[in-house]
């Protein structure tokens, strides 16, 4: 179910170390110019959370998984794996996300995500990178609404276009529809989010490149703000 419900302004900043990544999302996010796009690591970015592409059991020995790791210490995946048991489990569904504390001042939150179940897979043909990212944008939501203003700044990286191989262009497109649909609508929970998003894009393969995937949800399947 999606509803109408204002949200407070947040800051997203995008950064990657992978120059096309970076070019496709100059391109992909043209037309929202409040995002910020810098060509870096994450590690250098100021943000109140950090968005980490994952896996679903939280293993954090890869990609950007990793390099956060060892910059947060090794307690950071502890904190992930006890609240995907505790709110999913043990198991994290893709298009689904936790937010824990990162033990540190910047950022103050860890958000992971999953792109894909097992620590290395390559998800190219799929839609995992629009459902991570508007899931981390949903944990965002969340944590905003256990704690108002906590989450005030997020920083993200290109999802799934390292591990993943998703091409540049495709990731940079995913992850505006993933940004588009938390920007318009309230989602009441993740499989609200991920019936959506599978729904609308479920025909991505007909479509020419240069229009993947970059759509609305139409007025029927919710209520736009």
């Amino acid at each position: 179910m999606i509803i109408d419900r204002e949200k407070p302004q947040l800051k997203v900043v995008l950064t990657d170390v992978n120059a096309r990544v970076v070019q496709a999302w100059r391109a992909a996010f043209a037309d929202t110019p409040e995002v910020e796009i810098h060509k870096g690591s994450i590690l250098t970015r100021q943000a109140d959370a950090w968005v980490s592409p994952t896996n679903s059991r939280g293993r954090m020995d890869g990609g950007v998984d990793a390099v956060v790791k060892r910059h947060l210490g090794a307690g950071i995946q502890l904190r992930v794996q006890r609240a995907i048991r505790d709110q999913f489990g043990g198991s994290l569904p893709v298009g689904s996300a936790v937010c824990v504390p990162s033990g540190a001042t910047n950022p103050s939150f860890l958000i992971s995500a999953p792109t894909m179940e097992q620590s290395a897979q390559n998800v190219s043909e799929t839609l995992n990178v629009a459902l991570a990212c508007a899931a981390a944008f949903q944990a965002v939501h969340v944590q905003n609404e256990k704690e108002p203003g906590s989450i005030r700044s997020v920083a993200l990286v290109g999802m799934g276009a390292a591990t993943g191989r998703v091409p540049a262009r495709v990731c940079a497109n995913l992850m505006w529809t993933g940004y588009t649909l938390f920007n318009d609508y309230y989602f009441r929970d993740y499989d609200d989010l991920r019936r959506i998003i599978c729904e609308q894009l479920d025909d991505i393969d007909s479509r020419p490149e240069d229009e993947r995937v970059r759509v609305s949800v139409p007025t029927s399947s919710g209520t736009r703000r």
